[in-house]
C-alpha cells in the first residue's frame, strides 16, 4: 500500500491561514507535530521556499515513506523528520528556537484505518494492536485481556462516551472465560452482540465508540494533547501561530479549554477562533473522514512575562 496516498484535512484552510499571516518569501519556521504521509508538511515546505520544517511522527512507517517523500521532491534539506511522539517536542527541537506556526492534527492517518494488521478498524480481520508506534506499549488485545470489567467500563464510557460500555465490559469477560480475545472481528461481534437488538444496525455501528475508545487509551491520547499545549505556546515566535485539528469531542474539549487556561494565565496569546472552523461541504464529500473535524487556533500577540527563558505552565 502506497502510504502517500491520503487526504490532508482541511489543509486549503491551513495554506489560507499562513497566508493571512506570513509572508511566502520571507524566513519561516514551522513544525507539523503528526507528519502522517506528509501532505501538510509538503505543501506549506514547498509554499514557503525559505522555511524550515520539524515534522514528527511516531509510526516507524511513517517516517520511513516520509524520508522517501522528501528526497522525490528535494526537501530533505530544509524537513527534518523526527521519529518521536509529540509529547517530546520540547526536547526534541534546537535550543532557543522560536516557531512561527505549529500545526497539530490529531487525527488517525487514513493509512493506519486502512493497512488491515495495524488493527484499527474493524473493516478487517486483523490482530487487536491499535499502537501507532508497534513497538512501544500494551496492545489492545493486551489491555482487553488484562483489565477488570469495570476499568474496561470506564475506558469505554470516558473515551468513546459509549452509553452501552457496561453491557460491552461485561461481554468481554464473558468471553475471556472462553478464549483470548486476539482480533479486531472478535472484539466487534462481542459488541455487536452487547448492544440491544433493535439499536444493532443503526447509524453509527455498536463497535465504533470501543474501537475509538480503546485507540485513545492504547496511545495514551488525551494526555499526550493536554501535555503538548504546554509544550508548544512558550516556543511560538511574536505573531506565531498554534492551529490543532480535532475529530471528536474530547480532542476538541482538550484544545478549547487548554487554550482558555493559558489565556486566563495572563499569558500574551490571542485565541483567533471562537468558533472552530469546520470543513467546506466539498471536502466531506471528496473525503467523508473530514466531516467531523474542527479547527482551531490561537496567536502569541506579545513578549512573553519571563525574559531570557520560557514559560513553562505546569
Amino acid at each position: 500500500m502506497d502510504y502517500g496516498k491520503h487526504y490532508s484535512v482541511m489543509k486549503s484552510d491551513v495554506i489560507q491561514l499562513l497566508r493571512d499571516n506570513f509572508p511566502i518569501d520571507g524566513n519561516f519556521n514551522f513544525s507539523d507535530l503528526t507528519f502522517g504521509a506528509g501532505g501538510h508538511t509538503c505543501e506549506i515546505a514547498h509554499l514557503y521556499n525559505n522555511a524550515h520544517v520539524y515534522s514528527f511522527d511516531q509510526d516507524p512507517e511513517a517516517i520511513e515513506n516520509g524520508k522517501s517523500r522528501l528526497v522525490k521532491e528535494g526537501l530533505e534539506k530544509r524537513v527534518h523528520l523526527i521519529h518521536s511522539n509529540f509529547t517530546f517536542f520540547e526536547e526534541s527541537l534546537p535550543s532557543g528556537l522560536l516557531l512561527d506556526a505549529v500545526l497539530l492534527d490529531a487525527g488517525v492517518s487514513s493509512h493506519q484505518f486502512d493497512k488491515a494488521e495495524r488493527g484499527f478498524s474493524f473493516r478487517f480481520d486483523a490482530p487487536l494492536d491499535m499502537r501507532m508506534n508497534p513497538s512501544v506499549g500494551a496492545s489492545a488485545a493486551d489491555l482487553l485481556n488484562g483489565m477488570t470489567a469495570s476499568e474496561l467500563e470506564g475506558i469505554f464510557r470516558e473515551y468513546g462516551e459509549e452509553k452501552f460500555s457496561k453491557q460491552i465490559s461485561q461481554a468481554i469477560v464473558d468471553f475471556r472465560k472462553t478464549k483470548r480475545i486476539e482480533t479486531t472481528k472478535e472484539l466487534e461481534n462481542i459488541c455487536f452482540h452487547a448492544y440491544p437488538k433493535k439499536l444493532r444496525h443503526g447509524k453509527i455501528h455498536p463497535a465504533t465508540k470501543t474501537f475509538q475508545a480503546l485507540r485513545i487509551k492504547v496511545n495514551d491520547e488525551i494526555k499526550v494533547l493536554e501535555d503538548v499545549i504546554g509544550q508548544v505556546i512558550p516556543r511560538l515566535a511574536l505573531n506565531g501561530i498554534f492551529m490543532v485539528i480535532s475529530f471528536h469531542s474530547l480532542e476538541d474539549r482538550v484544545f478549547k479549554r487548554g487554550f482558555k487556561d493559558w489565556k486566563e494565565e495572563a499569558y500574551p496569546i490571542e485565541i483567533l477562533t471562537k468558533k472552530p472552523l469546520l470543513p467546506t461541504e466539498k471536502e466531506i464529500f471528496e473525503n467523508s473522514r473530514s466531516r467531523s473535524a474542527k479547527l482551531r487556533v490561537i496567536r502569541r500577540v506579545k513578549d512573553w512575562p519571563s525574559k531570557n527563558k520560557y514559560p513553562r505552565k505546569e
